[in-house]
């Protein structure tokens, strides 16, 4: 039998239907050979701490660093979830091959990986891989099944990445909220949604703090036209004045007419942080939003994959256009003009080197019922890959300068020769055409021309920065930070990006829901206690989006096969081990306040994890005896007949107190205690339990300072890398204006 697993049951249906498995059992569908089976998501997860260490249960500066030397899955503890694995694996065990039909990329397959190795299936595994739910695409896929392995590099990807945000996540928020949250407020730290979070926050008091500085524009109006100085504004108001009088006296005549023919392209096809960009600014939707979206549209079998970030198709894509347009039925006004001739193919279009498991979102040309809110996100996406086809949009870019005297001013302007692509967007709804479209026209000039004109001279301010809307922070966390309006340059910066485009809506959402931020209309602002988290982090490294964008590139090497997963894990576990050391050193300890805010965790406050008395309380080993007081030492009630736990009175000549046997119990391990005689010499450290939970004795572990190891973040600039050389270790960044060295 052959046994296919899909992360959705909506998914599984739509598979099962075109291989003819039509019989619905409970957790799958069977028939024709095959069992089609699903996951609800996330079915297996990564260990607890307190999976791996009783102890690491306890919110404890002790504890810190956690770094598992391995990491485990396990099934999430969830009835339903139980249920269904159990059916899963049921199935394994009699499959004379498994059909991995997760969603094609790096969560897909990280999710039934998981599934497949706890199950503990060592048979045959092949990998159905499509982007789109049509019959057409699922046939096509399953006639050209490949093997698992060729996806193990996507899997040690988003198995690190888990591993990565696992270590950062739980050590830093555990970390400061013990240090600076005082279990009042859970302190939520990420690898991920800390330096986007220092973004919104850098950019707020920037603004807050800035100061207007005043300038001088000179301009004149001529036939209802405004030139402005060629040599721009002054910050001089008496410099600008004395042009000003000057140009008063003479009449305004035109020196010069330059007209330029240039090509303005279509819109390039939409990645998922593109369409969540252009969604948010034009219908105002929020990112998680449109992703939702797009994937409702993605499962209605009406576009392919969303989860993307290339704006580019495959050439295996261009023989299939003409029939995908031939079937957009709605939009063919367009299409016609289309069909009747040989559908261009461009390089800005088709590019298999821009293009690696997946392509730009586009139609698949099912029509299906859609609701409002769909129909607006599916117009969109057919109308960008309908005018990628049309003819380039010509235009004529006219220069006209004129002066006044002899102070020479400028005006530019655009007329349109040949619409091209244009077309597809024109409409009685401005809104829908390409911001570059809008554009002024000039009147015709004659050079020699002159007349009277109007000058102006005005004192204008310089202006803050506009704070970011969920758009704009899609697009800075898409160039980790920096400003890039090209296009071009910002396909070359994805790789270096905050996040994935598929991850990113949910870290904005995560830090809503942690009332970090809030919106303000369209602006999205910190909140005080997002300003004050970002504030008690001193190291630069967790807020830095550069560094982060670096990780993110590390991750897509390990994709390619070009950077190995342990590699990226041993980095991740240093840097927590030196954010451990320096926290845990720092003196200042600030409290936080939880302005509206909701803890954002399962840990307890002191009020619910204190406990009052030792005698009385509930045995730690047995759970059902209670605990009593004798000459020597505290012990179970039930000692004489099951249980042998105890609690002796001292330890190594130190007397413990009841104090200390309530840390211990409700905590995992006494505090540092000094007098602890070992050998015959006293020693400082604190008590924990066994496995059997007999008493253990830890001597106090001095906080080393991590060494420097080559391969670590430049503690100075942040951005290159540790090296080393013959005689000490440098900065990568060393003849790019970093002196950072240490000589061995």
């Amino acid at each position: 039998m052959k046994v296919c697993i899909a992360e959705k049951p909506s998914v599984a249906r739509e598979i099962a239907s075109v291989l003819g498995a039509t019989t619905k059992r409970d957790g799958y569908y069977e028939g024709n050979g095959y069992a089609v089976t699903y996951t609800f998501g996330h079915l297996c997860t990564l260990f607890e701490p307190v999976d791996y260490k009783p102890y690491w249960k306890s919110w404890d500066l002790n504890n810190l660093p956690m770094l598992p030397e391995k990491f485990e899955v396990k099934v999430a503890n969830n009835d339903g979830i139980k249920k269904q694995f159990k059916i899963v694996k049921s199935l394994f065990d009699k499959a004379d091959v498994v059909i991995n039909c997760g969603d094609a990329g790096q969560e897909g397959e990280l999710i039934q990986r998981w599934v497949i190795n706890k199950a503990n299936y060592k048979g045959k595994v092949e990998r159905l891989w499509i982007s789109s739910l049509t019959t057409e695409a699922i046939k096509e896929g399953f006639n050209n099944l490949k093997p698992s392995e060729n996806y193990d590099n996507l899997y040690y990807a988003g198995f690190s990445r888990s591993i990565g945000d696992w270590l950062l996540g739980i050590n830093a928020t555990r970390l400061y909220t013990v240090k600076h949250g005082g279990y009042k407020q859970v302190l939520s730290v990420g690898r991920v949604q800390t330096p986007t979070l220092a973004m919104l926050v850098n950019r707020f008091k920037e603004i807050e703090n800035f100061v207007p500085q005043p300038y001088w524009e000179l301009q004149t109006l001529y036939r209802d036209t405004l030139f402005s100085y060629e040599e721009g504004r002054f910050l001089k108001m008496e410099d600008g004045e004395i042009l000003a009088k000057k140009v008063k006296e003479h009449d305004f005549e035109i020196v010069s007419i330059t007209k330029k023919k240039g090509t303005e392209y279509a819109p390039k096809l939409f990645d998922l942080t593109g369409l969540q960009v252009y969604c948010n600014t034009k219908f105002g939707f929020s990112a998680d939003d449109t992703l939702k979206i797009a994937q409702k549209l993605y499962e209605k079998k009406a576009v392919t994959y969303p989860r993307v970030d290339t704006t580019f198709l495959p050439n295996d894509v261009y023989p299939k256009v003409n029939g995908i347009l031939s079937k957009l039925t709605d939009y063919s006004t367009f299409t016609a003009p289309l069909l009747n001739k040989k559908i261009k193919k461009s390089s800005r279009v088709f590019n298999d080197k821009k293009v690696t498991d997946h392509h730009a979102i586009i139609p698949t040309g099912m029509q299906t019922h859609l609701q409002y809110n769909e129909q607006q996100v599916y117009d969109i996406i057919v109308k960008r890959f309908i005018a990628v086809f049309y003819d380039d949009c010509k235009v004529s870019n006219t220069t006209v300068i004129g002066k006044a005297a002899d102070v020479n001013f400028k005006t530019t302007g655009k007329e349109i020769l040949s619409k091209g692509w244009r077309v597809v967007f024109e409409k009685k709804d401005a809104s829908t055409v390409p911001s570059q479209t809008k554009d002024s026209l000039l009147p015709s000039f004659v050079k020699g021309e002159k007349g009277p004109h109007e000058p102006s001279f005005l004192e204008k301010q310089t202006k803050a920065p506009n704070q970011y809307t969920e758009a704009t922070l899609l697009r800075a966390m898409e160039t980790a930070g920096k400003q890039v309006e090209d296009e071009e340059l910002r396909d070359l910066m994805k790789e270096n990006g905050i996040g994935r485009p598929s991850t990113r809506a949910n870290i904005i959402e995560t830090l809503f829901r942690r009332k970090y931020i809030k919106r303000n209309k369209k602006q999205i602002l910190p909140t005080i206690t997002g300003i004050q988290l970002i504030d008690t982090i001193q190291n630069e490294l967790l807020k830095s989006a550069e560094l982060t964008g670096t990780w993110e590139k590390q991750l897509k090497d390990i994709e390619k096969g070009e950077y190995t997963a342990s590699a990226f894990i041993k980095g991740m576990k240093r840097m927590v081990d030196a954010l451990v050391y320096e926290v845990r050193s720092e003196k200042v300890q600030t409290r936080i306040s939880a302005v509206n805010n909701k803890p954002a965790g399962k840990t307890k406050s002191k009020s619910k994890t204190k406990t009052t008395a030792l005698v009385g309380s509930s045995c730690p080993k047995c759970k059902t005896g209670s605990l009593l007081k004798g000459k020597t030492a505290y012990g179970c009630s039930l000692y004489s007949k099951s249980c042998d736990f105890t609690l002796p009175f001292s330890l190594g000549e130190k007397k413990i107190s009841e104090k200390q046997y309530i840390r211990l119990i409700t905590k995992g391990s006494t505090v540092n205690l000094k007098g602890f005689k070992v050998k015959g010499n006293s020693q400082e450290g604190l008590l924990r339990f066994t496995d059997n939970f007999k008493l253990k004795f830890e001597p106090k572990q001095t906080i080393k300072k991590p060494a420097l190891k080559a391969g670590d973040v430049c503690p100075k600039c942040k951005t290159g890398q540790v090296l080393q050389g013959k005689t000490a270790f440098g900065c990568s960044n060393y003849k790019r204006g970093c002196d950072f060295r240490v000589n061995f």
